[in-house]
C-alpha cells in the first residue's frame, strides 16, 4: 500500500531524536497501539524504526487491534496512477486501485491488483483469492505477495466458486477454504494436495473465524464448526430453526465476528416496497440447541459489508473514535460510487442510494484489513 501523506506518529518520533524513541519499552508502545485511530497510524508505528515494528509485530491480539480502526475500502472500480511497481512474476498485470481509509479520506492510498488471475472468488485478510477449473491462487493487495494452490483434484465451475482463508497466508495456520457448488476443498498452505470434504445438504458457503475457531454456513442457513487438525472435520451446530433468518426473510445474509458475539448480518427482504434494511441476530449458545436472538442495537459497533457476496463482512468498535457511527452499516453506493452510512433497521434516506449486492467473476468494490493487522508472531 502506498500513501502520499506522513501519519502523524512517524513525525513525532523525529521531536527528540529516532535513538530516544527506539529506546521505549514494549510494554508502553503496546498501550500506545489501541490508542490509533487509523490504519495508516498502524502503519506509520510500525515504519518508524526497528524496535516499533518489533513492538508491533509481538502485539498479543491483533485480531482485537484490527477492530479498533475502520477497514479500507479497495474501489476495484476507480484506477490511479502509479509509478512502476517491480514483479516477480513475469505473468503479472497489476493495475492500480483507489484505497479510501474512513478515518482520512484527504490521504491518498492505492493498492496493486492482479487483474489477470483467472476469476474473483473471495477477499479475506487483506488477500484477493482467484480460481480456475484447475487450481487457485491467492493475492495480497498491499505486499504484492502470490501464492499458488496445487492443481485441483478436479475441475470445479469457477463462476460459483467461493473461496476464504482461515488465516493469513503468512501464518502457519492458513488454510484455504473453496466450494464448488457441491464439495468444499481444504488447502492448508504450503502442502502439496487438497483435502475434499461433503455434507448432506450441501457445502459451506461462508467461512468466519471467532474466537479463533472456524465456522461456517451453508445455503440454508444451518451452522457448522469445521476443525481443521488432526484432520478436517466438520460438525453441525444444533440451532432452532427461525423464519426470522431464512431466505424468504433476509434476502443476503453474512456471518460476522463482532468481539464476543457471532452475528448474522443480512437484508431484510419487504413485499410490497423496494426499500431494503439490514437486520441483525446474535448467535446465543446457553441454551441447547442455540437460538439466533435479534439485535435491536449493536451499541459502541458498527458492520462493513463488501459490494460482493464472497468478501467477508467486517466490524469495528467505537467508531467515533475516527469520526464514524455506532450501530451503522457502512456499505457501498453504486450510484455515487462511494461508501454510505445506513443506521440499523432503517431504509436508506433519498432516491439516489442504491444498495446491491452481487456476485460478479469481476472485481467489486471491497472493505478490506491488510494482512499484517492478523499475524500472530
Amino acid at each position: 500500500m502506498q500513501t502520499h501523506s506522513k501519519p502523524c506518529v512517524s513525525s513525532l518520533a523525529t521531536l527528540s531524536g529516532l535513538q530516544e524513541w527506539a529506546d521505549l519499552p514494549d510494554g508502553l508502545l503496546h498501550t500506545i497501539l489501541p490508542l490509533l485511530g487509523s490504519v495508516c497510524d498502524l502503519l506509520a508505528f510500525s515504519a518508524t524504526c526497528r524496535s516499533w515494528r518489533v513492538a508491533f509485530l509481538s502485539y498479543p491480539s491483533k485480531s482485537t487491534l484490527c477492530t479498533l480502526v475502520p477497514p479500507l475500502l479497495i474501489q476495484t472500480n476507480i484506477r490511479v496512477d502509479a509509478p512502476h511497481v517491480p514483479s516477480n512474476d513475469i505473468h503479472c498485470k497489476l493495475c492500480t486501485c483507489k484505497v479510501i481509509d474512513p478515518s482520512n479520506q484527504n490521504i491518498t492510498l492505492r493498492c496493486q491488483i492482479d487483474e489477470e488471475k483467472f476469476c474473483f472468488s473471495g477477499a479475506s485478510y487483506g488477500h484477493l483469492i482467484f480460481s480456475s477449473n484447475k487450481s487457485c491462487v491467492v493475492f495480497d493487495v498491499f505486499t504484492g505477495f502470490t501464492a499458488s494452490s496445487p492443481q485441483l483434484p478436479f475441475s470445479v465451475g469457477a463462476e460459483f466458486i467461493y473461496g476464504a482463508l482461515t488465516a493469513p497466508l503468512a501464518s502457519a495456520i492458513s488454510c484455504l477454504i473453496i466450494e464448488d457448488g457441491s464439495t468444499n476443498l481444504f488447502w492448508h498452505v504450503g502442502s502439496h494436495s487438497w483435502v475434499a470434504h461433503s455434507l448432506y445438504h450441501g457445502p459451506i458457503k461462508q467461512v468466519v473465524v471467532f474466537k479463533g475457531q472456524v465456522f461456517g454456513m451453508d445455503s440454508d442457513r444451518r451452522l457448522f464448526k469445521v476443525h481443521l487438525a488432526p484432520q478436517i472435520r466438520i460438525q453441525e451446530l444444533p440451532v432452532l430453526e427461525s423464519k426470522m433468518i431464512s431466505r424468504q426473510h433476509l434476502s443476503d445474509a453474512w456471518l460476522v465476528a463482532c468481539g464476543d458475539m457471532l452475528l448474522l448480518v443480512g437484508f431484510h427482504r419487504y413485499v410490497v416496497t423496494p426499500a431494503r434494511t439490514f437486520e441483525v441476530f446474535r448467535l446465543d449458545v446457553s441454551t441447547e440447541p442455540a437460538l439466533w436472538l435479534k439485535v435491536e442495537k449493536l451499541e459502541n459497533w458498527a458492520i462493513f459489508i463488501s459490494k460482493d457476496k464472497r468478501s467477508q463482512a467486517l466490524s469495528c468498535m467505537n467508531p467515533e473514535k475516527w469520526g464514524g457511527r455506532s450501530n451503522c452499516i457502512y456499505c457501498y453506493d453504486c450510484k455515487s460510487k462511494r461508501w454510505i452510512t445506513l443506521g440499523l433497521g432503517k431504509p436508506p434516506q433519498g432516491q439516489n442510494v442504491f444498495v446491491f449486492m452481487d456476485c460478479e467473476s469481476i472485481l467489486q468494490p471491497m472493505w478490506v484489513v491488510p494482512s499484517m493487522f492478523s499475524l500472530h508472531r
